[in-house]
């Protein structure tokens, strides 16, 4: 064998072993230690939950109280969940952010309530639920085809699918309409936190599956992934199909916190899903931080927009400072600052 094409052979088996040796770490192995890992990069968020959570007792002590405690679970899991939606696709790298999270969650509140519940006259949950389920998975799958086996830029793809879904929207219902049926309601109330529960569960299921771990090793390097022998299109293709799904049972609790079908309120949900999963140190480059980290992020935005409505701070502040906490808490998790506090107290220990 020629020398050249010894050492290339090397080299690739090199590669190789380093990226399942990642991959290894990166596979769960303990509950504890996987929630740990996942807040490890979340500092920002979870000082920040603290200090809000304090304030939001002091000020508004009835928020948490045992009788308003599902009614304040039902007005967080929406937020909580789309910001879980829009976090595979961005742990998935390659700069996946997901802009549809949004308007899917509209589209499939117009399309349960308006379509199925009113026009057609289904109210029962065993066709309800899996008719959300396929059409968030279906559109899904359409991002993930556009974006990884077409080769569209990720946010230029869901930007697309964004303008057409809120389009249709909108089309299919000009102004809100309800009801909604009672058992629909009461996932907004005594049963709020069972939504947030589903999707823990599966979340979970996937941990325990190579999956999440593939997801983040191509999300942190996905030539050596590629090199690795990993199938790095099928698995991106996945995070967008977990989107959707995640994104279906966002717009099942919303719906529930609604009671009925408004167009305009899901897209309003696209960049504080974001914001929250940055905020929860989530990085957006991909391949760093988890679901216990964008929900924490979910509850502080929650809980500095109850605060500053409950000092009837007009609106325009409200966004001045979900900007400003996004920044500082992207700037804390950026990789010079990282490196700087790891260089400190290296320093410190020697």
């Amino acid at each position: 064998m020629a020398p050249n094409r010894r050492n290339r052979l090397s080299g690739q088996t090199h590669l190789r072993q380093e990226t399942c040796q990642v991959f290894v770490r990166l596979c769960p192995d303990g509950p504890m230690r996987r929630l740990t890992a996942s807040l490890a990069d979340a500092r920002f968020a979870t000082f920040l939950f603290v200090v809000l959570i304090i304030a939001t007792v002091l000020i508004t002590p009835g928020r948490f109280s045992p009788a308003n405690i599902g009614i304040t679970l039902g007005l967080i899991v929406p937020l909580v969940l789309a910001a879980c939606a829009a976090t595979p696709v961005i742990l998935a790298g390659r700069e996946g952010i997901d802009l549809s999270v949004g308007p899917l969650i509209g589209f499939i509140n117009v399309i349960l309530v308006k379509t199925l519940i009113l026009d057609l006259g289904f109210e029962s949950p065993l066709v309800i639920i899996p008719a959300a389920l396929v059409i968030g998975v279906a559109i899904g799958a359409i991002n993930g085809f556009l974006a990884v086996y077409l080769r569209i830029q990720p946010i230029v793809a869901t930007l697309g699918s964004y303008l057409v879904l809120a389009g249709l929207a909108t089309w299919i219902l000009p102004s809100p309409i309800g009801p909604t049926p009672k058992w629909l309601n009461m996932l907004s109330e005594n049963l709020s936190i069972l939504p947030l529960l589903g999707v823990a569960a599966v979340w979970l299921m996937i941990k325990r599956t190579p999956l999440h771990g593939l997801i983040v090793t191509i999300g942190g390097d996905d030539r050596a992934a590629y090199s690795a022998g990993i199938n790095v299109e099928l698995v991106r293709f996945l995070a967008y199909i977990i989107a959707g799904f995640i994104a279906a049972v966002a717009a099942i609790s919303l719906t529930a916190l609604l009671g009925s079908a408004d167009a305009q309120v899901g897209p309003n949900y696209t960049l504080l899903a974001i914001a929250a999963a940055a905020l929860g140190g989530v990085s957006l480059a991909g391949g760093k931080g988890g679901m216990a980290g964008a929900t924490l992020g979910a509850i502080d935005i929650f809980l500095l927009q109850n605060l500053i409505t409950h000092f009837n701070v007009s609106s325009f502040f409200l966004q001045i400072t979900y900007g400003l906490v996004l920044v500082i808490a992207v700037s804390l998790n950026s990789d010079r600052i990282s490196d700087y506090f790891r260089l400190r107290k290296r320093d410190a220990n020697a």
